[in-house]
């Protein structure tokens, strides 16, 4: 479990003009062959630390079925680390590490993950992050910006229905073209 105050994070990877899927909800532009020479490069033991930090995923179920999907090919990216889904359908579960939840969003969040976790990564979709945003539950957005226009898709911030103030962090741009920004989430 990772140490220091709880914190909610929203991760997304997006397009450039902020969708995170096609309209078939297709991923296969995550893939980018650009090569920005400026950029920084992680390496994976690098990566796998960080990950470690990590001690909770929530996810929506249209993203659960797709990282199940993904998984076919890659395997399962979020390892033995508890994940939390938020549905009211009846999905398939095959990881002792992952759970259906289907009550209230502020419950979930002050009852369960507060006492148990510190760093909670919320990985999806676009309603579940406005969900998180508009209930002032979450403490940062972390947006990692692939270098591609799909011009259409699934976006982001689909009606998050209220302007939210925010304080940049930290910004990062990757050898493969990626920017990472990390805003903080002013509440209040």
């Amino acid at each position: 479990m990772a140490t220091g105050r709880f914190k909610i994070t929203i991760h997304m990877v997006s397009s450039l003009d902020g969708y995170i899927a096609k309209k078939d909800n297709s991923v296969s532009w995550f893939e980018t062959a650009d090569d920005y020479e400026k950029g920084v490069t992680v390496t994976q033991q690098e990566a796998q630390e960080f990950l470690k930090t990590i001690d909770c995923y929530v996810m929506g179920s249209r993203t659960y079925e797709l990282a199940l999907e993904l998984s076919k090919a890659y395997g399962w990216v979020y390892g033995d680390v508890p994940t939390i889904i938020l549905t009211h359908r009846k999905l398939p579960v095959n990881r002792p590490n992952i759970e259906l939840y289907s009550g209230d969003l502020d419950k979930l969040v002050n009852e369960r993950l507060k006492p148990n976790y510190k760093n909670i990564w919320v990985v999806g979709g676009a309603l579940l992050v406005k969900d998180f945003i508009r209930s002032g539950l979450a403490d940062e957005i972390r947006q990692s910006i692939l270098p591609i226009i799909l011009g259409d898709g699934l976006p982001f911030y689909d009606q998050v229905g209220q302007e939210q103030a925010l304080h940049l962090k930290n910004v990062t741009a990757y050898k493969n073209g990626m920017v990472e920004l990390v805003y903080e989430i002013r509440n209040g």
